[in-house]
């Protein structure tokens, strides 16, 4: 098959992108331009897609022998990606740019363009299983990258290669070391790759500017202090709230509300959740039996817990949890997962908490 492989200039990609070379597969890499500032420099293992990981994907492509191509998707990644990330935190959500980024990026514009080319399939370094279509959790489970890409569709996902699932990622930085590519110890990429230094909430401020507003707590009603925009917090926060509410008992982000621009504290036993309601669910492959059971991640690093998933009248679904959980934020990915102990769990589908 002709395949196309996407090289972020990881030791992710670059495996993956070998491993579709032993196949036999006729691969040519690309690497994604995604930032306007041509020049971002790489700060460790803060940030990707830098002139630096540019420039390693092309040394192992050439170590491969395979064609190699900058495709630039700044503008594409800026507005589905980066402008997305700042609406949504100013409208009180919490997104997840990584899953975001394969929706619109990778397996949208990138898989798009390479079928118009004539080629069959993406190969990328996610850490995931992937077998006649159905997307499981890579059996590296610190690694495993499905939560993110449980907003693919059968026929993205059909369209898709990922070769590492089935591996560990120390054996992943083995295969690259006795292959002598240079990114075999690389540090993995952290955080959000578009705030290399990692400060979200100065991002989000030199984008929205100054919002200021009340913390009011839950329990007394009582304004307990001052903020400089909603952006700042997230559901289930509990560091860097900046107030004091009169005790030694620790206040979490309860709720967040950008018009009146208030932000409700209270204590544990108030934050935590029962049932989840989302919006409306897209699936990797047929659409399951409602109600159902299954497992559901309520975070990208979160544990999965059981659940009764029920379908709503407006076309979303209610999430009845087995266990209370805390730091649930609407924005944020609810992925159903079908537990399967011999195969793997497969990912269901998922959507985006609603509350």
């Amino acid at each position: 098959m002709r395949i196309l492989a996407a090289m972020s200039g990881g030791v992710d990609s670059a495996v993956a992108a070998a491993l579709a070379v032993d196949a036999g597969h006729d691969v040519t890499g690309v690497h994604l331009a995604l930032s306007q500032n041509r020049q971002t420099l790489r700060s460790g293992s803060r940030g990707c897609c830098s002139v630096e990981d540019s420039h390693d994907a092309r040394r192992v492509a050439d170590e491969l022998g395979i064609p190699f191509y900058v495709w630039d998707m700044a503008d594409r990644f800026t507005e589905d990606v980066v402008d997305d990330f700042v609406a949504e935190y100013a409208a009180g959500r919490t997104p997840n740019p990584c899953l975001r980024c394969n929706e619109k990026i990778k397996f949208s514009a990138v898989l798009d363009r390479a079928r118009a080319l004539g080629f069959d399939a993406v190969v990328t370094g996610h850490h995931a299983r992937l077998a006649d279509g159905v997307l499981r959790r890579s059996v590296d489970a610190a690694k495993d990258q499905s939560y993110v890409l449980a907003v693919l569709t059968g026929e993205q996902l059909a369209a898709a290669m990922f070769p590492l699932g089935g591996m560990t990622k120390d054996r992943v930085r083995e295969i690259a070391a006795e292959r002598g590519f240079a990114v075999a110890a690389k540090p993995d990429s952290h955080d959000i790759c578009f705030i290399p230094d990692g400060d979200t909430r100065g991002f989000l401020s030199r984008k929205l500017g100054s919002r200021p507003g009340p913390v009011v707590d839950a329990a007394t009603g009582t304004t307990v202090g001052e903020h400089d925009g909603t952006y700042g917090f997230t559901i289930g926060q509990r560091k860097g709230l900046g107030v004091s509410a009169g005790d030694s008992r620790p206040r979490y982000v309860l709720g967040i509300e950008p018009v009146s621009r208030t932000v409700t504290i209270g204590t544990a036993d108030l934050a935590s959740v029962d049932e989840v309601r989302t919006g409306a669910p897209t699936w990797t492959g047929a659409a399951p039996a409602l109600p159902g059971r299954f497992e559901v991640q309520l975070r990208a690093h979160g544990s999965p817990v059981a659940c009764e998933v029920r379908a709503t009248d407006d076309g979303g679904l209610s999430i009845a949890l087995a266990e209370s959980q805390r730091g649930v934020a609407p924005g944020q990915s609810a992925v159903l997962y079908e537990p399967d102990a011999e195969r793997g769990d497969r990912v269901v589908g998922q959507a985006a908490v609603a509350l």
